[in-house]
């Protein structure tokens, strides 16, 4: 397993003799303190892909089984107000928390209980590593929303998030670019690294990769993208991730999203 930040309460630093609170909110604090019990399910829902009925069912049945915690995103979304009925929609069937995994500033909804406070790192383009990021800023700040700070690493480059982010896909066969990366992640002061193979894609981020990351890095190490069997959780789990992110299968094969969030539970430490 990777090492983990310890972040637990509100912390302060002494700033030229001044005091200044680092918050910590409520839904990374949990994030942490679940991930320091074993490896962690997230489950991922795009709003372009469901139907409302699809989402409460799914919800339902991922907070059954054990999910962590919902990320509602995609590379296409497109309305702020069919986000936000969609998130509505789905805290009536659920108890987890609720985080946005935006793909640009139409995604920050106000229903959510956190945002992804994310930077695309191996973006080409500087709107997506800083100025989604700062036209953002106003509106999370005016709805209250908890942003967790995340650097976000693409690998692959036939995927939408590649397409619309203008991603530099990673080598899969060189970690010490994606350590590289996710270093610089860590030392700008984001605290969850979050490598990503693709929606769709045909296999996980190698192990190698995952390692190599959780060996170098302090933050939570977070996986998504490929992940269809339990072969794929192991593989990922012992390579060193912290959370294990699944949408494509959730949307296709409900039955195996039952059994891999059962599995990713047999880690936990009592």
């Amino acid at each position: 397993m990777g090492k983990i930040f310890k972040h637990h309460g509100s912390k302060t630093i002494d700033v030229m003799g001044l005091k200044k609170p680092l918050k910590i909110g409520k839904v990374e604090q949990y994030l942490l303190e679940e991930i320091e019990k074993g490896p962690i399910h997230i489950l991922l829902l795009d709003p372009d892909e469901l139907s409302f009925s699809s989402g409460e069912r799914l919800v339902k049945l991922a907070e059954a089984e054990g999910s962590a915690a919902v990320m509602v995103g995609g590379s296409t979304i497109g309305s702020q107000i069919d986000l936000d009925n969609f998130i509505k929609m789905l805290k009536k069937s659920t108890s987890l928390p609720i985080i946005i995994f935006p793909n640009n500033v139409q995604a920050v909804a106000p229903s959510a209980d956190a945002i992804w406070y994310m930077v695309l790192m191996n973006s080409l383009d500087w709107y997506f590593v800083m100025g989604a990021q700062v036209q953002a800023s106003l509106l999370i700040k005016k709805y209250n929303l908890e942003a967790i700070p995340m650097g976000y690493l693409v690998f692959n480059s036939e995927t939408a998030v590649a397409s619309m982010g203008r991603a530099l896909p990673l080598p899969k066969n060189q970690p010490e670019v994606a350590v590289a990366y996710s270093l610089a992640a860590q030392y700008l002061g984001m605290r969850f690294i979050y490598l990503e193979a693709g929606s769709g894609a045909s296999s996980p981020i190698p192990g190698e990769i995952i390692r190599a990351v959780a060996n170098n890095v302090d933050i939570p190490v977070i996986v998504g993208g490929g992940i269809r069997s339990i072969t794929h959780v192991d593989e990922v789990i012992k390579s060193g991730a912290n959370v294990i992110v699944t949408g494509t299968l959730a949307e296709k094969n409900p039955d195996m999203l039952s059994k891999l969030i059962r599995h990713i539970r047999e880690y936990k430490r009592t």
